[in-house]
């Protein structure tokens, strides 16, 4: 086995193992990781070949990949089959794996809090009250992140101002939007 296989086969398998905390199905992780290695576009075939998987397999991964704009398609000249082509620019593609959990996870806790917490408002007991309490403690934290989140989505922001100016920027639209504000003490490198 060259170098290049062994090492395409140590990043797909690591890959494939990462994709489940990404939210993405390690199949899916593996064929995405895979064209990664590749200089070229490949098709179902030379994806099937490459990871040893069936033709459905690659299919359900391909879409998964699409559906996480993560994996674009294109016509080889003068062919008929679908050649793959992944999404190489890193920083969009986590973007797109945020967003897409975002809107799956953060969103619906939030939706799910805010309609929650008047509810223990009006009843007056102290189980609700202390309940009440946790729950907006919950939804400031989730609105911290997700206001962190807001601001990389936007894009380009890490690399230019870093981490603690982003969470500045996230404090001040906390604060701007009338939201319970959270301190976040973050050390001073030396």
């Amino acid at each position: 086995m060259s170098e290049i296989d062994s090492v395409r086969q140590a990043f797909v398998q690591l890959w494939g193992t990462m994709g489940s905390f990404w939210g993405i199905a390690p199949t899916t992780a593996r064929v995405y990781s895979w064209l990664l290695s590749c200089a070229e576009p490949a098709d179902a075939e030379e994806i099937m070949e490459g990871l040893d998987l069936s033709r459905g397999a690659v299919s359900m991964a391909c879409k998964e990949l699409r559906d996480w704009h993560l994996l674009e398609t294109e016509k080889a000249p003068g062919s008929r089959r679908t050649r793959y082509v992944p999404a190489t620019d890193l920083e969009k593609v986590i973007r797109n794996i945020v967003m897409i959990r975002k809107r799956r996870e953060w969103d619906p806790i939030r939706e799910n809090l805010r309609s929650w917490i008047p509810k223990l408002e009006a009843e007056n007991s102290p189980e609700a009250e202390v309940f009440r309490q946790r729950l907006e403690s919950i939804e400031a934290l989730v609105a911290l992140a997700d206001n962190m989140v807001e601001v990389f989505l936007k894009g380009g922001l890490v690399g230019r101002v870093g981490l603690k100016l982003m969470v500045k920027a996230s404090r001040a639209a906390d604060v701007t939007a009338n939201e319970p504000e959270m301190v976040l003490q973050l050390e001073e490198s030396p």
